[in-house]
């Protein structure tokens, strides 16, 4: 039989527990709700960009950027959005698994794969897994701004202009609600021209049947928009990894709050029931005492 004393101990213990648990799930609401109003703002000016991009890239042909151009993959750089702390479920967990399936299937084609890594978990996950990173980015989604991203981001194109690499992708996580967090990976370089279906008609129509006149020419304004949406869309996508992680903190510290609640209710229960059998085995060696006088 457990003593009063341990219990008591346990139950104070899983109260400290769930104070601190419930503060992180305060913390990570406010800072979500920061995270949603940035993402809000950053959506739709990187979707309005990528359409202007489609629309600009129509109207050109052949298009000759190299920022467009496919090559036979023999190195491709991967970019892996992770935290730096744990106590958020499975955000990690979920990327990091992502990412080694990806890694792999480059691996058993003969690509190389060269690692850009945003957080320590991420950092630390591939490394004791041998891993070496050639760039890795902690500390960074706390106080994202976009100069950070922006940097980042003109390191990925320098390296594809200079055929250090053949092509960049994103892994991360699509922020959807405080519940559901989806992970995402998509092509960052070079940049998809869009589909020839509907969109793609449309955005020609536009282009061809409109008396725009474009000073530059259409050439110029397309070059000196595709860097910046490159930085763009992986400002956006860091803003994304960066609520995901705080929707996904506070719903794992209000479960965790939920169970520290549940756990003290049994160890009260058990308590309480200890406490009895000690003070009707008291009474028993009263009453027997009592007794064997007689």
């Amino acid at each position: 039989m457990p003593s009063l004393q341990n219990i008591r101990r346990k139950i104070a213990s899983v109260k400290n527990t769930q104070k601190v648990t419930k503060a992180m799930k305060m913390v990570a609401a406010a800072k979500l709700r920061r995270s949603q109003d940035r993402i809000q703002a950053a959506r739709p000016y990187a979707q309005q960009l990528a359409e202007v991009l489609r629309n600009l890239a129509t109207g050109i042909d052949p298009l000759d950027h190299p920022l467009f151009w496919m090559r036979d993959p023999k190195t491709v750089e991967l970019l892996v959005v992770t935290s730096d702390r744990g106590l958020c479920g499975a955000y990690n967990a979920n990327v990091l698994r992502r990412a080694l399936e990806v890694i792999r299937g480059y691996e058993a084609r003969g690509i190389q794969v060269r690692l850009t890594l945003v957080g320590k978990k991420g950092r630390d996950f591939l490394q004791r897994r041998g891993y070496t990173p050639q760039q890795a980015w902690t500390s960074l989604l706390d106080r994202l701004t976009y100069p950070q991203a922006a940097e980042i981001a003109r390191g990925m194109i320098e390296r594809f202009l200079n055929a250090s690499n053949d092509g960049a992708e994103l892994i991360y996580t699509e922020f959807h609600s405080a519940l559901r967090q989806r992970v995402t990976a998509s092509r960052l370089i070079p940049i998809e021209r869009g589909s020839e279906g509907e969109n793609g008609k449309a955005g020609q129509e536009m282009t061809q049947g409109s008396d725009t006149l474009f000073e530059p020419s259409r050439e110029k304004v397309l070059a000196d928009l595709l860097p910046h949406h490159i930085e763009v869309q992986l400002f956006r996508a860091l803003l994304e990894s960066a609520a995901s992680e705080m929707g996904a903190r506070m719903t794992a510290m209000d479960s965790a709050t939920r169970n520290a609640g549940e756990m003290i209710n049994r160890l009260t229960l058990t308590y309480n029931k200890t406490r009895q059998a000690v003070i009707t085995k008291e009474l028993m060696d009263i009453v027997g005492g009592a007794e064997a006088l007689k």
